[in-house]
C-alpha cells in the first residue's frame, strides 16, 4: 500500500505541474486569439483543434530526440527525469487547453464584452468582466486537462524511463505490474487511478451545477 500512495502522490504532483505549466502559456494564446480574430488566428486555432488527437507515444518520441544526448536540448540533462514528464505532458495538453479556451473565450466575448462596451465600460473593463465571467469554463477545461494528463502513457513511459521512486507513475506502474504478472498490484494502481478521475469527474460537476 505504501508503494500505491508513493506512485499516486507522485502523479498528481507531475501531472498538476503540467496542467499548471501548460496553462501559463495555453490560456494567454486563447485569450489573445478570441481577442485579435482574423483569418491568421483561426487557422492556429484550426492547428491546434488538429493536434489534439495525436498520439501520446508520437509527443514521447519527439521529446526524447530532442531531450537526448544526441539531442538539441541533451544538455540539460533532463532525461528519465520527472521533469521531462512534466513537460511532455505540458505539451500533449496544451492544444485541449488552447482549444477549449478560445471557445470559452470567444463566447464569453460575445456575450459580456459588448455587453460592458453598450454599458459604457472601457475596453480594459470590458475584457476583465469577460476573463472573469469565462473563470469558472477555464477551471473546468483544466480539470479535464489534468484527467488527460495523468492517464497518458506514451510520454511518461518514454522520458520517465519508470523508475523505481523517480518517475514511476500510475499509468507505467500498472504496465509494468501487468507485465510482471503482479495483477494485484495492478489492479490497486488501476482503482486509485479511476478514483482520481472520478473525483476529477465529480469536480466538474459541481462547477458546471454552479456555472449554471
Amino acid at each position: 500500500m505504501s508503494e500505491v500512495i508513493e506512485i499516486t502522490l507522485r502523479s498528481l504532483i507531475i501531472s498538476f505541474s503540467a496542467t499548471v505549466m501548460s496553462s501559463l502559456w495555453s490560456v494567454p494564446v486563447a485569450l489573445f486569439l478570441s481577442i485579435r480574430e482574423s483569418r491568421v488566428s483561426r487557422v492556429i486555432v484550426s492547428f491546434f483543434n488538429s493536434m489534439v488527437g495525436i498520439p501520446t507515444v508520437v509527443v514521447g518520441l519527439i521529446l526524447y530526440m530532442l531531450l537526448s544526448r544526441s539531442g538539441p536540448f541533451g544538455f540539460m540533462e533532463i532525461l528519465y527525469t520527472p521533469y521531462a514528464i512534466i513537460i511532455g505532458e505540458a505539451i500533449l495538453v496544451s492544444p485541449w487547453i488552447v482549444s477549449l479556451s478560445y471557445e470559452v473565450f470567444t463566447k464569453s466575448r460575445s456575450t459580456y464584452w459588448e455587453l460592458a462596451i453598450s454599458l459604457g465600460a472601457d475596453e480594459f473593463q470590458a475584457y476583465m468582466l469577460m476573463i472573469r465571467e469565462a473563470m469558472p469554463d477555464i477551471i473546468v477545461i483544466f480539470l479535464m486537462a489534468f484527467s488527460r494528463a495523468i492517464g497518458e502513457l506514451g510520454v511518461a513511459l518514454l522520458v520517465g524511463g519508470n523508475i523505481k521512486g523517480y518517475t514511476r507513475v500510475l499509468t507505467t506502474s500498472i504496465a509494468l505490474a501487468v507485465a510482471r504478472g503482479e495483477f494485484e498490484l495492478a489492479i490497486a494502481l488501476g482503482l486509485m487511478l479511476v478514483l482520481i478521475l472520478f473525483t476529477v469527474f465529480l469536480m466538474v460537476r459541481l462547477l458546471k451545477v454552479y456555472r449554471e
